[in-house]
């Protein structure tokens, strides 16, 4: 049977099919889907985990028990992973556990882009790279069979243009494992102390040596002959890019990339006049062929920064051809031909009223991943940093520590408070750290499209649970002043952010109001000026809302306001001092 997969769709399809049990991750995009399309196999269990470190812990877990298991982050994720999966690659596993990684080449939802392949290079684990929805199903299930059979973690390494890409896919029956759960008491084998770590790391280098041997062989790596002088090695999407745009080159397609396939590759390189290297990003393959001694030309013509499109590998083509120069920089990744669309709020988001109340105070405020993140920009323009989760609130105890004489309001949102905010939390109230945290409670894991945590009360297959509180986890982590808002209450929120700002200690506020996205939102009708009591005077705009609209009728200037996106929620109204603006319900 086929099916039109995304690549997202297709892992989830291939761990079903591999027999894999146990999976959990964190959202992030390009990678959410993933679990979020496993919830509709019953056999498969899967769950949202607070952070990436706490999920590749829990799938770790379940595969020394004796379950398949697959656990789900993008690159930053691996980030907070690193520290048990470096671990893991030395203890081994029971049954097989697939590290599931998305890259974001020209971070369309990200604060950064990196490249996920240092990290098998770094934990000296396999990385699979799939080129498209078919390989992405098939590479978990040979992930599933390297990991067995090497006892080892293997890192799947997507990107942004595999995970959401869709082409057809052949599907297959699910594969139980042939032996039931099951777990052998083996100290010298799971715990990492240093008398047993020592034996892990000889066992770890001889690991390398035998999958350095199956690399050579292994079917995911292969040659498709061309009739040109031109060779070119690749892999993951740019792959598909290099069968576009250079249909006559003689191709080594490496759906493996770690450990390298040395004696391939040099048996390449002896079939072409010329060898050109295309990947996505860093130079990984490059750097390793050129200590091999090949002649290779690769970073020189393709780009390493941002996303590899087939336009600008056309362009490497050119160069390569000498009919024009290489563009290797950024020149290329900022020309987009179509209007731009600035990233706004939403009409109505609660995040909206407490950074307006928050601009009306001279405070740095230290920001965090989420789409309060949109505060950066005008009109609001209230957000000084944004480094990574969690540092929302840690880098706002540093401007405190460092003797900095202005007030510091750290933000982060509830999703992210659960991933890594309660650790920074305790290290305020713990070191005494004068600062304000808000956190800003919308229900929801918003940005990435509505995934519950630990303080919704669901779980990813949408049972009831516990629904942890922010207040009561700040009083734990040794906080007192903890105070709740509704940010639609301007006046409300003024008052306690003057309060709480000026205080000599540690404070915590939580900024609460559900997303307006989510669920059995509360109606309220829209809002409408009154042009006679109007005075042009622009405040309502400052609070950037997208249905309120600057116009021009007949040459005079004017505000109105959208009611097909109005969501009602007043805080225009509020910030009128002429009482210009009302609720269309005459209340």
């Amino acid at each position: 049977m086929k099916r039109l997969l995304s690549g997202n769709e297709a892992i989830a399809r291939g761990a079903y099919e591999a027999g894999i049990t146990v999976t959990a991750g964190y959202p992030g995009t390009p990678s959410t889907e993933i679990l979020e399309a496993l919830t509709h196999y019953p056999e498969v269990y899967c769950q949202w985990s607070p952070n990436e470190k706490v999920a590749l812990e829990m799938a770790a877990g379940a595969s020394i028990a004796g379950a398949r298991s697959l656990v789900t982050m993008k690159h930053v994720g691996l980030n907070v992973a690193a520290d048990p999966l470096m671990t893991l690659s030395y203890t081994g596993i029971n049954r097989g556990l697939v590290v599931v990684v998305a890259d974001d080449p020209g971070m369309h939802s990200s604060q950064n882009e990196e490249d996920s392949r240092h990290y098998a290079r770094l934990a000296k684990v396999p990385m699979l790279e799939p080129s498209d929805s078919q390989e992405a199903k098939d590479f978990v299930g040979l992930a599933i069979e390297i990991s067995e059979r090497f006892d080892t973690p293997v890192i799947l390494r997507s990107t942004t243009r595999v995970a959401h890409s869709k082409s057809i896919v052949d599907l297959g029956e699910r594969k139980d494992p042939p032996r039931p759960v099951e777990f052998e008491r083996n100290p010298e084998k799971y715990v990492a102390v240093p008398s047993y770590a020592r034996k892990m790391r000889l066992k770890m280098g001889k690991r390398l040596t035998e999958l350095t041997e199956f690399v050579e062989t292994v079917s995911c790596n292969f040659v498709l002959p061309g009739d040109g002088p031109l060779g070119i090695i690749t892999g993951s999407i740019a792959y598909q890019y290099v069968r576009e745009i250079f249909p006559r080159a003689w191709v080594l397609k490496l759906g493996m990339s770690y450990p390298f396939p040395d004696r391939l590759i040099q048996k390449f390189a002896q079939q072409v006049e010329q060898l050109l290297v295309v990947e996505e990003l860093d130079d990984f393959l490059e750097e390793h062929i050129r200590s091999l001694g090949i002649a290779v030309t690769g970073k020189e013509l393709v780009p390493g920064i941002g996303e590899l499109t087939p336009d600008r590998l056309w362009e490497v083509k050119e160069a390569l051809e000498g009919k024009s120069k290489a563009k290797t920089g950024t020149e290329q990744s900022d020309k987009i031909s179509l209007p731009s669309r600035p990233p706004v709020l939403c009409p109505g988001c609660p995040h909206r009223g407490l950074f307006y109340a928050l601009k009306q105070f001279d405070v740095i405020v230290t920001g965090d991943i989420g789409c309060y993140t949109l505060a950066v920009f005008p009109p609001l323009e209230k957000m000084d940093t944004l480094i990574c989760m969690g540092a929302g609130i840690s880098a706002a105890l540093g401007m405190e520590k460092s003797g900095l004489k202005k007030k510091v309001v750290g933000v982060v949102g509830d999703s992210t408070f659960f991933h890594s905010g309660v650790g920074p939390l305790m290290d305020i109230a713990y070191n005494q750290g004068k600062v304000t945290i808000i956190v800003l409670d919308n229900r929801i894991t918003a940005m990435t499209g509505h995934q519950d945590h630990p303080g919704t009360g669901r779980t990813l297959k949408g049972k009831e649970t516990v629904a942890l509180s922010v207040e009561q986890m700040a009083k734990a982590c040794g906080i007192r002043r903890v105070r709740t808002v509704d940010p639609y209450d301007l006046e409300k929120v003024h008052q306690v952010l003057a309060e709480e700002i000026e205080t000599e200690e540690p404070s915590l506020i939580v900024s609460r109001r559900p997303c307006l996205l989510v669920g059995k939102r509360e109606k309220r009708p829209p809002f409408e000026i009154d042009e006679q009591l109007c005075k042009t005077c622009g405040k309502c705009l400052q609070l950037g809302c997208p249905a309120l609209e600057a116009v021009n009728v007949d040459g005079k200037k004017s505000v109105r306001i959208n009611s097909l996106l109005c969501a009602g929620c007043g805080l225009c109204a509020q910030v009128c001092k002429f009482e210009a603006i009302k609720s269309a319900s005459g209340d």
